[in-house]
């Protein structure tokens, strides 16, 4: 096991009827931004619950975060929340509202005009305001870590910073909020959990037989419980368990000690930069992808993953691999996410500059930092 220094310090209030937990959460000397995406907390009776719980604080809104949080977007927010002298963050939405909160925290006190610098140069942040949040989509994690993802319009680029100055001080995790979203969005969230496991897990062994295990419980779980939800929306213990496995799955837990690859999102984040498609969309064609280009340097994980995840008794390693893949494959077009970018209508024409863009950021993938420009385009090419 490799060495490691673990943190986290998120208050995780869970189950139904939590909303009302609000009021004891959050000072009411504070002066709150209440942030949201597109309108369905308003649709659901999400919004209405959040007001009564705090109708005694003061509390003002900004709308409209997308679901890839955009830069330009955000920084409407960061312009209400200085002159309002905002010194509370409610984020009341999915990973995507979050993850755009947690900029807007990092940018209020950052110096003007160069709030990008948090993202393309990973500068240091001073000072932030704090942050609470209402999950209403499993998927990022973001409830219970201190990394965001951020888009930028004017220059297409979509990059993270991490910074534990904005962990959310809580997270409301009430199973019921999330009844009714649409299918495409929960199978989305289960395949964007499941390939945050992944990245965690599908790298090399190194005697952390507790991580592997507990990694192997979130993928089964995934597995069992997805094709559930999606026939019965509203079963309160499938949405319950699928929320706490989102959370479980980019909280840190599992990466103590072991090496992490995130070669798969550092490339959908360049597709979805260049094409807006979700990002799970884009994790369920590169995972299969991936898996077959490093079959070799995964091979002893990519072994144990076909025993332990799928049942796989084949006694050819080759045959178990290729298994394995098929069943990822399968599973996500089980739940109606396709694996080739054909399905989207992109072809390699659009992605052949994803290896450039990488490379001209002085980055090489994957767990053994050699995954360059060449790799890249080779596994892009599986894709199509």
């Amino acid at each position: 096991m490799l060495n490691f220094t673990y943190f986290n310090p998120v208050n995780i209030v869970f189950g139904k009827g939590q909303i009302t937990s609000l009021a004891n959460l959050i000072s009411a000397d504070d002066m709150i931004l209440m942030t949201y995406g597109g309108g369905s907390i308003k649709k659901n009776g999400l919004y209405e619950r959040v007001k009564k719980a705090l109708k005694k604080h003061n509390m003002l809104e900004f709308g409209g975060i997308e679901p890839n949080p955009k830069f330009e977007t955000l920084m409407k927010a960061v312009d209400i929340a200085r002159t309002e002298k905002i010194t509370f963050l409610l984020s009341v939405g999915g990973g995507s509202v979050l993850d755009g909160t947690k900029f807007i925290a990092a940018a209020i006190h950052f110096a003007k005009g160069n709030e990008w610098d948090i993202l393309s140069k990973q500068a240091p942040i001073e000072k932030t305001v704090p942050i609470g949040s209402v999950i209403t989509l499993p998927a990022t994690g973001s409830e219970m870590n201190c990394g965001a993802v951020i888009s930028r319009n004017s220059s297409a680029e979509k990059l993270v910073f991490m910074n534990p100055q904005v962990y959310p001080k809580f997270s409301i995790l009430d199973p019921e909020t999330t009844f009714s979203l649409p299918k495409k969005q929960t199978a989305n969230g289960i395949v964007d959990a499941f390939v945050h496991v992944t990245e965690q897990y599908l790298t090399y062994p190194v005697n952390a037989p507790l991580q592997d295990r507990q990694a192997e419980a979130i993928l089964l779980t995934l597995i069992e419980e997805g094709p559930k939800v999606l026939d019965n929306p509203e079963d309160y213990d499938v949405r319950a368990n699928l929320m706490w496995c989102a959370t479980q799955a980019l909280n840190g837990n599992i990466a103590c000690g072991v090496p992490q690859d995130w070669a798969t999102h550092m490339i959908g984040h360049e597709v979805t930069a260049l094409y807006g498609l979700y990002h799970a969309q884009t994790l369920a064609v590169i995972l299969p992808a991936m898996m077959q280009h490093q079959r070799n340097r995964k091979s002893e994980k990519l072994v144990q993953y076909a025993e332990c995840v799928w049942g796989i008794t084949e006694n050819d390693q080759n045959r178990k691999i290729n298994s394995a893949i098929e069943k990822t494959i399968g599973f996500f077009n089980s739940l109606g996410v396709p694996t080739s970018f054909k399905d989207y209508g992109i072809g390699m024409d659009g992605l052949n500059s994803i290896g450039s863009r990488i490379e001209s950021r002085g980055m090489l993938l994957g767990e053994h930092h050699d995954i360059g420009k060449k790799e890249i385009t080779e596994i892009l090419e599986l894709c199509v």
